[in-house]
């Protein structure tokens, strides 16, 4: 079979599709499983189920609206291609929410059942998603804004979001509910982690190339990151410049397309983060001068 080049109309086809249906599977994880026996996704999804469920407004809706603001902050601070690509699977997942709402059908009654399983049609979804570059839910959005102004990490603000929001559950509609949405949070959690290779949310990433100086200048303009240079020299090819930087899980695919646009013939490795001791995320200022 012949590889697919990353830049070709067919890889964005492929991108494309899968965005459209992870956000389906998503919706449908949703709808089938978990919003029928009142458990809960995390951030923004979370909130519109509770608002869903006490106002009777249409879940969709709700969803869409509650993202609305986080889109319109992107689109200031990230980037027009990422939002694009977080509004177009917002809007498909909406959509969806309320077809399948529609459908007035559930998968199981059992809690536990709908817990484990509707996990893993979430993780799938929301996986699929991020794999091709998007975006589900507001609040990763909104954490990585944070995230580069503060020494908040991205992982560390969802979680606080979705111990609020969940808290929320217990009260709204028993402590049983917050316990099953938790254990749902961890199941999709880690099904993304084997969807969209690596639930931590910092990445390392390692690039060879020839062009280091105008690489890591556009990863600092578009990603607000700084990178550490370093001397190499490979056995055939000669001088060459190693760039080493530290970026979010969300931040990657961006990454990845801004490598590919500046030096098609870079060396690039992407390893998991465990921990970082002192700030790896740096509020942007002007350059040194050459």
């Amino acid at each position: 079979m012949p590889e697919i080049k990353k830049n070709s109309a067919v890889y964005y086809i492929i991108q494309l599709l899968m965005l459209i249906v992870g956000a389906i599977i998503a919706a449908f994880a949703l709808e089938f499983f978990l919003v029928p026996v009142n458990i809960l996704d995390g951030g923004v999804t979370g909130v519109g189920i509770i608002v869903h469920q006490l106002a009777k407004i249409p879940l969709g809706l709700l969803v869409f609206l509650f993202n609305l603001p986080f889109l319109l902050v992107g689109y200031l601070q990230i980037g027009k291609r990422f939002v694009a690509k977080a509004a177009t699977a917002m809007i498909i997942f909406s959509v969806f929410l309320e077809v399948f709402g529609n459908m007035d059908k559930s998968a199981t009654d059992d809690p536990l059942l709908a817990t484990v399983f509707g996990g893993i049609f979430l993780g799938i979804g929301v996986g699929g998603v991020l794999r091709s570059g998007g975006c589900l839910d507001g609040t990763e959005t909104m954490a990585l804004l944070i995230s580069k102004k503060t020494s908040v990490s991205v992982g560390q603000f969802v979680l606080i979001c979705n111990v609020i929001i969940y808290t929320a559950a217990g009260v709204v509609f028993s402590p049983d509910r917050a316990m099953y949405s938790l254990i749902t949070y961890f199941i999709t959690s880690k099904v993304i982690d084997l969807i969209e290779s690596g639930l931590e949310q910092a990445k390392a990433v390692m690039i060879i190339t020839n062009e280091g100086k105008r690489i890591a200048n556009t990863i600092y303009d578009k990603l607000g990151r700084t990178v550490t240079m370093l001397e190499g020299e490979g056995l055939i090819s000669g001088k060459k410049v190693v760039l080493y930087c530290v970026v979010t899980r969300v931040e990657l695919h961006e990454l990845k397309r801004l490598i590919r646009n500046d030096d098609a013939s870079a060396f690039m490795t992407v390893s998991d983060v465990s921990e970082i001791v002192g700030k790896h995320i740096k509020k942007k200022a002007p350059l040194p001068e050459e």
